[in-house]
């Protein structure tokens, strides 16, 4: 499997949204406009680690266009009809062949079209279609929406962060916040490797028997 975005806007075009709703890759022309939405939408990423996104620097140094040279983060915009609804991004590592998912966000408008579910659908079919062994992202505990979309995908909780990131969380007061972490797999289990119990502390062991119960009892 080629790791590259040949093709990224046809794996794009074969994940499920509600009528109406369409992806599209982000176009130079569209970057004033998309950071001007994003600003309206969400004001608690103005720190923190998307506030990237509202610099218009970033696209140019970090995201991938068509007509320019490789880069590994992709930004994919959510439609209806020529409105923007949302977006959705995210960064393959081609040393871990994993995927991030960075970052999803839905206007205020389209908020109940299950956008985000389909976000996480999409993040998956980028994966299997780069090759990639895993995908994870985080998801803010300060509303459900975004867990929820997870485990409805199958996606496993693997931990939280506390302190992990930055959010406005109120105007003018800026604090870190817990953050829940997913992942899937995307490699049959011949493929990894299962720790050896005498490698593990105790507290170690017990929270991987909690994460994966069906591999402890595997092992037994």
């Amino acid at each position: 499997i080629a790791m590259n975005w040949t093709g990224i806007d046809k794996t794009a075009a074969q994940v499920s949204l509600p009528e109406g709703y369409r992806f599209e890759l982000l176009q130079r022309a569209e970057i004033p406009g998309l950071i001007g939405a994003i600003k309206s939408w969400f004001p608690d990423i103005s720190v923190g680690s998307a506030s990237c996104y509202l610099r218009e620097g970033f696209y140019g140094e970090e995201v991938f266009f068509s007509d320019a040279p490789e880069k590994d983060v992709l930004v994919v915009l959510i439609k209806r009809n020529q409105e923007l609804a949302g977006l959705f991004s995210c960064e393959r590592d081609q040393d871990t062949l994993a995927l991030y998912g960075r970052l999803a966000v839905v206007g205020p408008r389209y908020r109940g079209a299950n956008l985000c579910q389909s976000c996480v659908a999409l993040a998956e079919a980028i994966g299997r279609k780069l090759g990639m062994g895993m995908v994870y992202g985080m998801a803010t505990l300060k509303i459900p929406h975004v867990q929820m979309a997870f485990e409805r995908s199958g996606w496993q909780l693997i931990g939280i962060t506390p302190g992990y990131d930055r959010e406005m969380v109120a105007p003018g007061v800026v604090k870190r916040v817990y953050e829940a972490i997913y992942a899937k797999v995307l490699v049959a289990d011949a493929g990894l490797l299962r720790p050896q119990p005498q490698n593990l502390t105790p507290r170690t062991q017990a929270f991987f028997d909690l994460l994966f119960p069906e591999q402890r009892l595997q092992a037994a």
